[in-house]
């Protein structure tokens, strides 16, 4: 792969990181509405804008293709089904946690997920850890513990977007699907269910679609707010290495962090410090871990060790 075709490569993938690292400045713009039915108009207007993408792209034959294949397999079919209830629930969390002053928080579930993604691997997939792998996931633990220890509570929200989001992630590798026709399936087959939700919700009176000009162009917008990062991603991730993605997916977290600490002015105690000390300490392990220079160390400590490929 060419040098120029790397660095177009970073700045999708960069683009796509930071736009996810500035989302919660658009759910605040919304903060009004039930975090339920930002989900809802979420999911709605993400498929629609998903299938204009697949339609303007001239992908609708093969996107047919694709989701009748999906239909006549059972595994995939209730994979993908799985998947569209996860990353419901992980946005269903994550836009209520930010309207409701848990931007820190948010950012601790992105920022341990990998490491969530590791111990799914090993515990589902059977895949081994490598002797650096444990480690970052013993310090990850330790700056956990710590947040629980000093203030007598589980961040069961940080636990929720980790858990959830790296569920999302080993489901959609065992289905493989694309970026473009995984979102748009996952968005339709639960579709039905956010209409019958904003249905419910007009005819009770509670209906925040209509409130006015800027929040229904907003609620509109979500559907581009989620999609367009995606597919920067997709773009960017298939030009450069799977280790330089892994050490650009902590831009986003990075930014909730600073946007709650600086723009939202929500608690970032010593104690926070200290825990997320261990976990920015096993994540920069964890990231190392994944390049040849690092391998190549690994080899030369445990020589009789078969060493893994990074990435």
């Amino acid at each position: 792969m060419s040098e120029n075709e790397q660095k177009v490569g970073i700045i999708y993938t960069l683009s796509a990181y930071t736009l996810w690292g500035i989302l919660p400045l658009y759910w605040k713009l919304v903060q009004e509405v039930p975090a339920g039915e930002i989900l809802a108009h979420r999911i709605i207007w993400s498929f629609l804008f998903m299938m204009a993408i697949v339609f303007v792209t001239k992908n609708g034959k093969a996107f047919l293709h694709e989701a009748i294949h999906l239909i006549q397999h059972k595994k995939r079919l209730v994979g993908i089904t799985l998947a569209s209830i996860t990353i419901s629930i992980n946005w269903l969390t994550y836009i209520w946690a930010v309207n409701a002053n848990h931007v820190v928080e948010v950012s601790l579930g992105y920022y341990i997920n990998p490491l969530v993604s590791i111990l799914l691997g090993m515990v589902i997939l059977k895949e081994r850890l490598t002797p650096w792998q444990i480690v970052s996931f013993l310090l990850a633990m330790i700056g956990v513990m710590n947040l629980i220890i000093h203030f007598h509570q589980v961040p069961w929200i940080a636990l929720i977007l980790a858990l959830s989001f790296g569920a999302y992630g080993l489901l959609k590798k065992q289905i493989q699907l694309s970026s473009m026709f995984g979102l748009t399936i996952e968005t339709l087959m639960i579709t039905p269910i956010a209409i019958l939700y904003i249905t419910q919700s007009n005819l009770a009176g509670s209906g925040s679609f209509t409130i006015s000009p800027l929040v229904t162009s907003l609620l509109v917008g979500a559907g581009v707010a989620t999609a367009i990062p995606l597919l920067f991603f997709a773009s960017g991730a298939r030009r450069i290495p799977l280790s330089m993605v892994g050490f650009l997916q902590y831009v986003a977290p990075t930014i909730m962090l600073l946007l709650g600490v600086f723009l939202y002015n929500e608690p970032f105690t010593k104690t926070h410090f200290i825990s997320f000390t261990f976990i920015w300490a096993a994540l920069f392990l964890y990231s190392l871990s994944r390049t040849k220079w690092f391998v190549h160390i690994e080899h030369k400590l445990f020589p009789n060790r078969k060493a893994q490929a990074p990435g």
